[in-house]
């Protein structure tokens, strides 16, 4: 039977003291079954630290992915920052493969006032080669590019599940806070299953069955995302949400990304077994 798991973006706030390690023993505690590594300011864990991750992830049960850290850009105009933007994805899939990770969360890029069309095919073929360098290296995990918040960013639905549908190895990262923020909609039942409808429409009916998502309230204007909220701060139908994702059958991984994630991932998780009864 298809269900999901709840989790949070990073070591949960209660934690102390605040190391990955103690992270993943907290989480678990918390009675939640997943945590993301926050690579976001950069890859932070040395090979032997991710070992150690591993093993305990493992001992314990719990479910790992990674995002990737915020300053990639493959549609960078310099070789050098593209060259870059490659070597750090890259690292961060090596180092969550290491954790035990199961796909590590990325934003792709910006526009730069290049037309959508040209930054989508340049986006793409820089990914490629990094995929490419994977499989040299035997690093067994998706890639998974994230709808963006903000219109200055690539990744509209539309972007990441064309893409998602011409790369081997990527699945798409859905952040239904990004976009009720990118575009100050998506934000009822049927809007909500109506992403669903248009992943499944892209890439076929098993595409919910290993989900990735990300929710938490969201601040915005007209420009898109300003920061993250708590849940019952913000205006985001959640309750709807998470009822969409059951009536669905959708499985796979909920990381909360709310300034409380631990409080806002375990009301998830509490909504979504309540439907459950």
């Amino acid at each position: 039977m298809a269900d999901l798991i709840f989790g949070t973006a990073g070591i949960p706030i209660s934690t102390w003291p605040q190391t990955t390690i103690e992270g993943i023993r907290r989480v678990a505690q918390l009675g939640l079954d997943c945590m993301e590594l926050e690579f976001v300011q950069g890859v932070y864990l040395e090979e032997e630290d991710a070992v150690a991750v591993a093993g305990l992830a493992k001992k314990i049960g719990m479910r790992l992915s990674a995002h990737a850290p915020y300053f990639l850009n493959f549609n960078a105009h310099e070789p050098r920052k593209l060259r870059a933007s490659q070597g750090i994805l890259l690292k961060a899939a090596h180092i969550a493969s290491i954790c035990g990770a199961e796909s590590v969360v990325f934003h792709a890029g910006f526009y730069l006032g290049d037309p959508p069309e040209e930054t989508y095919t340049k986006i793409k073929n820089y990914l490629a080669e990094v995929i490419s360098k994977m499989k040299e290296q035997d690093i067994q995990l998706l890639l998974r590019p994230e709808v963006s918040g903000k219109s200055s960013q690539f990744g509209s639905l539309e972007e990441i599940l064309q893409l998602c549908s011409e790369l081997e190895g990527t699945a798409p990262c859905i952040d239904f806070a990004h976009l009720h923020a990118r575009s100050g909609r998506y934000n009822s039942y049927p809007e909500f299953a109506a992403i669903l409808e248009q992943v499944k429409e892209k890439l076929g009916n098993k595409s919910l069955d290993n989900m990735h998502v990300h929710i938490s309230g969201i601040e915005f204007g007209t420009k898109g995302e300003r920061k993250h909220l708590e849940l019952q701060e913000s205006d985001l139908q959640y309750r709807e949400l998470v009822k969409v994702l059951k009536d669905y059958n959708a499985s796979g991984t909920v990381i909360c990304e709310s300034p409380n994630q631990e409080k806002d991932a375990l009301l998830l998780k509490t909504g979504y077994k309540a439907l459950s009864r």
